[in-house]
């Protein structure tokens, strides 16, 4: 007989509650849990997939080691063998440094994704740290650092109390939200509307989301920050700013104020390609609003001036009073935070503490920028020699990072290489050693990092739906193996790790003055520990010693790892709340407006004020049926509007006699990729689109369904050469292309 096990979908940034129908071992079908706290029932397409996602035939059972030029099967045994005889010989005889360390996004879709990686780091001592964060969202944990001291410290709108609401590069209709973690995104603007209040979208093309806008701005690709300029200008101007509750906690409006004077509407207006008119009347609609709050995602973040849009984002929101207050942009805090220390000042937050050793970019949160990563590796220096050694976890920086090719080669140079990845795709082909997770059924589930930025504080947990299967060993354990053989202690218990974890962060907190446990003995508040695993005692202890805390026997009503294996449909913590000055760590104490980097990178800014693209720009785009190059191997997710074509204007299509269908080839500085025209309006004149995630045509891979529809590289239109300077991402968005007309024989062939 069939049975049910609940589940959180680990497919996108949504974190949706989901009911499994399971057979035998086989999750045969995926709804929506109507009695989960935060998510209620809503279920998207990729979620209903999740038995398609999860039974892949094409997913990796067994380990992979590279025998004679070829990747054999192998036991776990030798796969660790290898990992330690491949990895610490690099480390002895050149360094930390010269063993680099790549971290895709589904690691915050997993409990090992968000446990171990640290670790991993701590021991390794390395500094050649690469993450999808460069290619994403650094800009917004640059400016979040530099305004709030915290690069941590996202606010994120308050949909289900707001009455304004401005997005900017955001297509939460296909995404389901970013640095916004918020199910069923689209019912929460339609409820915002449907009590009145007003829908804002700034994208140069008429998204899902766009269309469901009360204004709709579609602006030039690449020009948020001086938009969001001309607006601050416009509060000041017309005396519009009102700190409100913030007044004390702030600093640097005067100085704002004298910044932004000379990006006035009509200043900005060229540029941006959006009316005076319509500047002015945004930036009044926003502070007349009784509550309002400002979104910017990836569309602002992978552009050449992403930090600058980024804190401008923020500056709205302060100067109309709406950070930290309900219906505005809040702080949420997460059951796993650590335990909230007394306000007042901190250390800051810190850019350029090294630089990369090739380009001289500077780290920004311990990284460094992923589009450098190949000449890392394939370029030595005076300064110290490559990258000899890598290790990649749920990444795939062929696809996602800038010149792929580049990195393709690359890769083929390195003394040794080892992936964790449940399929062998562009990246993991290079391997030494592949490392296979099970499916997301088999493993458990608590959304460390997207719980820090959710739209509602609440906390759930999930064991695995299905028990592990013989052969297979759980993600947990093999980070846990992939730290001690990275680390010199090969062959140790893996517990050892969770247990030196466990007891280092006992050690601090009874040291802690703010602590609940202050003053208490290590040895046994770790005996207290509940969970059947390492991970679920680590579980626990950052529960107990989160703002919801028991504190260990000191709040009996708070939160334990019992109790939220209790409520299997989550505990709900209740909306979002002011929480200023808490959250803040600058060395001032207060939000510093106008950090000195945000300062040095504003002649930048000023520059563009006089800068015309001449020609075609491309841009991204988000499909609600895929998550990067996750999901193209799942024949549910794939087809239908969720196609590897070239949006372009039908203006644009006739100038270059173009028409639907036709095989076009783009040229960009990187290289150039052929993709069936598209012809459509949502895309504004001047502006082509290409979704990002495809080009599955690569020898030596192992998905069957992708290669049938591979779908072109967007990034390899890259040369990643263009990046945001103070956060190093990528510039992904606004990039000048050249169109032609393509042998349709080759396109053929290719697509």
């Amino acid at each position: 007989m069939p049975s049910t096990a609940l589940r959180i979908c680990p497919l996108c940034e949504a974190t949706c509650g989901l009911t499994l129908t399971i057979e035998g071992t086989r999750v045969t079908k995926a709804r929506g849990d109507r009695d989960d706290v935060f998510s209620k029932g809503f279920i998207c397409p990729k979620g209903a997939s999740l038995g398609a996602a999860d039974g892949d035939p094409d997913r990796l059972r067994t380990p992979l080691v590279r025998r004679d030029g070829e990747l054999r099967e192998a036991t776990w045994q030798e796969a660790f063998d290898a990992v330690a005889a491949g990895l610490r010989p690099v480390v002895e005889a050149h360094g930390p440094n010269a063993v680099g360390v790549v971290l895709g996004n589904p690691n915050v879709h997993t409990v090992a994704g968000a446990l171990y990686p640290p670790v991993l780091l701590a021991g390794l001592g390395t500094r050649s740290l690469f993450t999808a964060s460069t290619v994403d969202q650094m800009p917004k944990h640059v400016s979040s650092g530099l305004l709030y001291g915290d690069a941590h410290a996202i606010p994120v709108p308050d949909l289900d109390r707001t009455d304004h609401l401005l997005l900017l590069g955001a297509n939460p209709l296909e995404s389901n939200g970013s640095l916004c973690t918020a199910p069923d995104f689209p019912g929460k603007l339609k409820a915002l509307k449907a009590r009145g209040g007003t829908l804002t979208v700034v994208d140069p093309r008429t998204t899902r989301t766009a269309k469901l806008a009360d204004r709709h701005v579609a602006i030039r690709p690449g020009t948020d920050a001086l938009l969001l300029a001309a607006m601050a200008h416009v509060l000041f101007d017309e005396h519009l700013v009102d700190l409100g509750h913030l007044a004390p906690h702030v600093q640097g409006v005067e100085e704002l104020a004298a910044t932004v004077r000379e990006f006035t509407p009509e200043a900005v207006a060229e540029a941006c390609d959006v009316d005076a008119d319509t500047v002015r009347a945004l930036a009044r609609e926003l502070a007349a609003a009784p509550t309002a709050a400002v979104y910017g995602r990836i569309g602002s973040c992978t552009v050449p001036h992403g930090t600058l849009a980024s804190w401008l984002v923020d500056v709205l929101n302060i100067l109309t009073g709406n950070l930290d207050r309900p219906g505005g942009a809040l702080f949420p805090q997460s059951a796993t935070d650590k335990t909230p220390r007394p306000a007042g000042p901190g250390r800051g937050f810190t850019l350029g503490r090294w630089h990369s050793r090739v380009g001289g970019h500077p780290e920004a949160k311990g990284e460094l920028p992923l589009s450098v990563l190949a000449e890392e590796i394939d370029t030595a220096t005076p300064e110290g020699g490559p990258i000899r050694a890598l290790i990649t976890i749920a990444a795939n920086p062929v696809l996602s990072a800038p010149d792929g090719d580049r990195l393709d080669k690359a890769l083929d140079s390195l003394d040794f290489m080892v992936s964790v990845d449940p399929y062998l795709g562009e990246t993991a082909r290079h391997a030494d050693v592949v490392l296979p997770p099970p499916p997301p059924s088999q493993a458990p589930h608590y959304d460390f990092a997207l719980n820090t930025l959710a739209v509602r504080n609440q906390v759930r947990y999930n064991r695995a739906a299905v028990p592990l299967e013989e052969g297979r060993m759980a993600e947990t354990e093999i980070l846990a193996r992939l730290v001690l053989a990275a680390t010199g202690t090969h062959g140790a218990d893996p517990s050892a790790v969770d247990d030196l974890v466990v007891g280092q962060t006992l050690g601090k907190a009874v040291k802690e003055a703010h602590s609940p446990v202050h003053g208490r003995d290590p040895k046994e508040l770790a005996g207290l520990l509940t969970g059947d695993t390492g991970p679920e005692r680590r579980l626990d202890l950052m529960l107990r010693l989160g703002p919801y805390g028991d504190g260990f026997g000191a709040d009996p009503e708070g939160l334990t790892l019992a109790k939220v294996l209790a409520h299997p449909h989550g505990i709900d913590l209740g909306p979002l709340r002011s929480r200023l000055p808490q959250p803040l760590k600058t060395v001032s104490g207060k939000v510093e407006l106008l950090p000195r980097p945000i300062v040095d990178d504003l002649p930048r800014l000023r520059t563009a004020l006089r800068e015309r693209p001449d020609g075609l720009v491309l841009i991204g785009r988000r499909h609600l049926r895929s998550n990067n190059s996750w999901l193209h191997n799942i024949p549910a997710l794939t087809g239908g509007t969720n196609r590897c074509t070239l949006h372009i204007h039908p203006d644009d299509a006739d100038r270059l006699g173009i028409t639907d269908g036709d095989p076009v080839r783009i040229k960009g500085a990187g290289g150039e990729v052929t993709a069936p025209a598209e012809v459509t309006d949502v895309v504004r004149r001047g502006v082509v689109s290409l979704p990002h995630g495809w080009g599955h045509d690569r020898p030596g891979t192992r998905m069957s369904h992708a290669a049938l529809d591979p779908g072109v590289n967007v990034n390899q239109l890259l040369d990643g050469s263009l990046l945001d300077p103070l956060s190093g991402n990528a510039v992904l968005n606004g990039i000048p292309v050249e169109l032609g007309p393509a042998d349709r024989a080759r396109a053929g062939a290719t697509l």
